[in-house]
């Protein structure tokens, strides 16, 4: 029987981390939003304003079972570069940041403590940056923006920006793929 959980991060475009959660096994659900910020409701122009608050997050429904919420950290953290202040390569603004948004004390501690882990590997050539909060409210965005590199895999940016980060986390972890 499934033990169902949910995990919020943001690093960079929604696009990317729904592609590439959406192929780990465990995953059952994988949900582009927004959050952080401090309006309601808010829609992709709003936040792309940066005058939001708001990230562009993906929420993740996934079976504990299957998946730990660290392993689905240990994704995150390969994926998306979490050395660079509100920004992912091209995408600039903090709708960009690389964030973790906890949904219950559990979550906190195991974010904190891997990132903790994380910089003591040295890892990576500069401090992460990635904000660790609880996540106040997660608001869908619009219907285009849900299974977007499935949909548009021939776009510009998903060829190019997308597609590499699905290689990568296809590559780097094998035994977290779901057999497609």
């Amino acid at each position: 029987m499934a033990d169902v959980e949910k995990m919020t991060v943001g690093g960079g475009c929604f696009w990317c981390l729904e592609a590439v959660y959406q192929q780990a096994k465990g995953v059952m659900l994988v949900e582009s939003g927004y959050a952080g910020g401090h309006t309601n409701n808010p829609g992709y122009d709003s936040v792309c304003s940066g005058n939001t608050g708001h990230a562009e997050v993906v929420q993740i429904t996934y079976d504990l079972t299957v998946i730990s919420f660290r392993n689905l950290l240990e994704i995150f953290f390969v994926v998306h570069d979490p050395t660079t202040l509100n920004r992912q390569g091209a995408d600039v603004g903090t709708q960009y940041r690389s964030v973790i948004l906890t949904h219950d004390p559990e979550q906190d501690r195991i974010a904190k403590g891997y990132i903790q882990e994380l910089e003591q590997s040295n890892l990576f050539d500069g401090p992460i940056v990635t904000q660790v909060s609880p996540l106040p409210q997660f608001f869908k965005a619009e219907q285009y923006h849900q299974n977007y590199f499935a949909n548009h895999p021939d776009q510009g940016y998903c060829a190019f920006v997308v597609s590499p980060k699905v290689s990568k986390f296809r590559k780097t972890f094998a035994h977290y793929l779901k057999c497609l």
